[in-house]
Order: C-alpha cells, then structure tokens, then sequence
C-alpha cells in the first residue's frame, strides 16, 4: 500500500510520518539520496585521517615546521569559506559536489591531525561509540516520527548550546581546562551533538527541500564529526 500506514517502510513506500501530505517514494529517494552523500563524506574522511595518522611525516610537517602551521590555519579556516559559495552554488551540479569535497576534505585532515596525536585505542573507541550512537539515534527519530513525534522545539535550544559551547572553548584557550573540567565539557558537548543528530535527521524526514541535498548532507556529516570529537576528547582524558 502505498503511503498509507500500512506501507512497507523498507521499500519506500510508507509515510514517515502521520501527517505527510507529499509523496513518500520522493521523500524517501531524497532520504536515500542524502544518505549516500553522508556515507562518501565519512568514507573520504575515514580515508583522509587514515593517511595522516599512518604516515607520520604529514603530522610532523604540519606541528613542526612554519609552512605547516600555516597550511593547517588554512585548513581550519577554509570549510567556513567554502560554505558562503557553497550557499549560492548548493542547486548547480557539479559545482556544489566540488565544493563539498573541498568541505570534507578540509575538515577530514583536521581530523586526522587531532588522531596523529591520540591512541589507537582511544580512536577505536572513539569510531565505536560514535557509530552507536548515531546508528540508534537515526533508527530512534525514525521510529518517534513515524508515530507523530516532532523534534523541531529542539532547535533554539540546541543553537543557544552550540554557542555556549563555542564561547566557552574559546575561553579554555587563554585558561585551560583541568582534566575533570575537560571531561565535563565533553560529555555536555556530546550530548548536545547527539541533541542535533535527532533535530537534524527529525528535518530530513520533514523539512529539508529535495533541492537540499548537499545542506542535509552538511549538516549530519557535521553532528557526526563533532560527536566523535568530543567523544575523542572525554576518552583521551580519562585515558591520561
């Protein structure tokens, strides 16, 4: 049956939620259409930090040399720079896909950098967790907008966290954090990004415009990205 509550989910062809009035094949192919994007980033990003892990002499270049440092404000700076074209360029094909990769690329080496100088256990644990986490979320928000929960009052408060979060890092550049303060921030930071995992795939399900691929797309590779970092960042103190 199609759209009806009776559809079959996994087939595509049942409402994901109560109330939709728009096709679900549509929603559902744009769904699928996301989520392939998401998993090019992650594979990119996986593949990025493996090699800056494995070949040292990247890590070294980049902590211990002028131009490295450099490379590495630039790298830091440039996904906040490619997203104002990426803004205007989101609709043009393939300009918005070279943009995105530039995106990815930028943040999968910041990435690898922060694991060049953490333990392979702790990163394990760290990809375990996140892996977890996201995986039970996504079938969560799923489940509760099928039966006509909505996640969308999250959004002011996850924002207005988001901000504290940022303020307060900035913070801990000129005063740093001791370890137990370091582990607080983490766990609070996690949840706030598991926060956005449920507010985010909630507006993939029901809000996200079909021509906004590549912002769905953004926006979870980014909670997923920021939960592993904080998740890194509790396990690597407890771990010292």
């Amino acid at each position: 049956m199609s759209g009806g509550k009776g559809g079959d989910v996994e087939t595509g062809n049942g409402a994901l939620y109560p109330t939709m009035l728009e096709s679900p094949q549509l929603r559902w192919a744009f769904i699928r259409k996301v989520y392939c994007i998401l998993a090019m980033q992650l594979l990119l990003t996986v593949a990025i930090a493996a090699v800056v892990v494995t070949v040292r002499s990247i890590a070294v270049f980049f902590v211990s040399t002028p131009a490295g440092l450099g490379l590495y404000i630039v790298l830091i700076i440039m996904p906040l720079l490619v997203l104002f074209p990426l803004y205007y360029y989101h609709k043009k094909h393939p300009i918005n896909f070279i943009l995105l990769a530039i995106f990815t690329i930028s943040i999968s080496f910041a990435i690898g950098l922060t694991c060049a100088f953490t333990s392979g256990k702790v990163i394990l644990e760290a990809v375990i967790l996140t892996a977890v986490v996201v995986v039970s979320l996504t079938l969560y928000t799923f489940w509760a907008a099928r039966r006509g929960h909505d996640f969308s009052f999250l959004g002011p408060f996850l924002f207005a966290s988001v901000i504290a979060i940022m303020v307060f890092s900035i913070i801990q550049i000129f005063f740093p954090m001791g370890k137990l303060t370091t582990m607080i921030f983490g766990c609070l930071a996690a949840l706030v990004f598991a926060g956005y995992i449920v507010y985010d795939t909630d507006n993939l399900i029901k809000r996200f415009s079909y021509d906004d691929y590549i912002w769905a797309a953004i926006s979870l590779y980014l909670d997923i990205i920021n939960l592993f970092q904080m998740l890194l960042l509790i396990l690597s103190a407890s771990d010292n």
